[in-house]
């Protein structure tokens, strides 16, 4: 198992930037690094009303909350450098730093970041704000595949190349923490999403790489290809005497390697809005990280949701918009798995989402919706859920 810890080295990706100039929407980043000298502040806010129906007599209280709460700072230095950060509280509760990362621009085609970053992974790891997306809750694909919002440390290159019509964006960051206090983070039910570092004291072995590509060259249209490549990390590395087989073999039954790959699209045209994504991860390793951690992680995770949305007010009021969407949407953190793991239908779920969205002003949205909430176990019985939201970003 010793040449497993050099494959780290070798993944490679391919990846893309967005800028609030050349795609459908900017999101926080892009609109301090486009902007003025000086001191930018905004946020956004995210409050939900959610309450489960079921069908067999069964009654659950509904669920109010401030589900998240950011604020957002930049400075510009000069027309070169600027410094971005978001500050996040989840549930009231629960304090964050989402994003904090220099960009220097060299030229155009040419930007070097360095910090805390996104990971360049799908639309709604980079558009995560309320108002950029239908429905008050986010997409569930972002949620347990990519998983959304998904940020580490770590250096990166990125640009635009005017003539191709496409933005970029390449990274080296730290990896997901796979094992820590003996016990492992990667399991069936949430996949990868637990291992998410996110700045907090992080920890790596050899770097991850990620890498997304934007094409923006046709009106209203913005195609997207995003990889990710790299090993977890684990803390039975520390203090590692390599020359002890047994041991070494040990720590490398706690670590698996990822390769994720998605391919997304939006399109606007008039009051019609069409978007839609594919993100599959290959795990390899899984075998011996189930049998070391007793966890269920599957060693393929897949996902894709579909989405139409039309702008029933039709630009007859150009200052407000509301919008009825339909999603349909299939995400399987058990899409394959290794000989040693059961292989769990529950975790292969589909939902159906339609509802409004009333935008009231530029930044501002009312939000509803209903799902319908399914999985392929054959124990499985529908489920149902009214969602109702404030949106808020400035």
């Amino acid at each position: 198992m010793k040449l497993y810890l050099l494959t780290i080295t070798l993944c490679v990706g391919l990846v893309n930037f967005t800028n609030a100039q050349t795609t459908l929407n900017g999101n926080t980043s892009s609109r301090i690094l486009t902007g003025d000298e000086g001191l930018h502040i905004g946020g956004y806010a995210q409050i939900d009303f959610n309450q489960e129906i079921f069908n067999d007599n069964i009654f659950n209280n509904s669920k109010l909350d401030v589900h998240r709460l950011v604020t957002f700072f930049g400075y510009n230095f000069n027309e070169k450098t600027s410094f971005v950060a978001e500050v996040e509280i989840e549930h009231v509760v629960e304090v964050y730093v989402e994003q904090a990362f220099l960009s220097h621009k060299l030229n155009d085609k040419f930007n070097l970041n360095a910090g805390l970053m996104l990971i360049p992974m799908g639309i709604q790891n980079l558009y995560h704000e309320p108002p950029t997306f239908n429905g008050v809750e986010r997409t569930n694909v972002d949620k347990y595949i990519v998983p959304t919002t998904w940020r580490e440390i770590g250096v990166g290159v990125s640009g635009r190349l005017k003539s191709y019509s496409i933005n970029y964006e390449l990274m080296a960051i730290n990896g997901f923490s796979g094992y820590s206090d003996e016990q492992g983070s990667f399991g069936g039910s949430n996949g990868l999403r637990s291992g998410r570092q996110k700045g907090a004291e992080s920890y790596m072995n050899k770097p991850d790489f990620a890498a997304r590509i934007n094409y923006y060259g046709e009106p209203g249209l913005s195609l997207g290809i995003s990889a990710y490549i790299g090993c977890s990390e684990s803390e039975e590395y520390n203090n590692l005497d390599l020359n002890n087989n047994f041991d070494l073999a040990s720590a490398d039954s706690t670590i698996v390697g990822i390769e994720m790959l998605g391919i997304d699209a939006r399109y606007n045209k008039g009051p019609l809005q069409l978007r839609g994504q594919y993100i599959v991860a290959n795990i390899s390793n899984t075998e011996q990280y189930n049998i070391k951690s007793n966890s269920d992680l599957g060693k393929k995770l897949s996902g894709y949701y579909a989405e139409v949305g039309y702008d029933l007010l039709n630009k007859k009021n150009t200052n407000e918009e509301l919008i009825g969407f339909f999603r349909y949407e299939n995400y399987d953190t058990h899409s394959d798995v290794d000989v040693v793991t059961f292989k769990n239908d529950a975790y292969n779920r589909t939902e159906m989402t339609f509802g409004l969205g009333w935008k009231v002003a530029k930044g501002a949205m009312l939000k509803f919706d209903y799902q319908i909430l399914s999985n392929a176990s054959e124990t499985s019985n529908k489920s149902e859920k009214l969602n109702f939201g404030t949106a808020i970003w400035f």
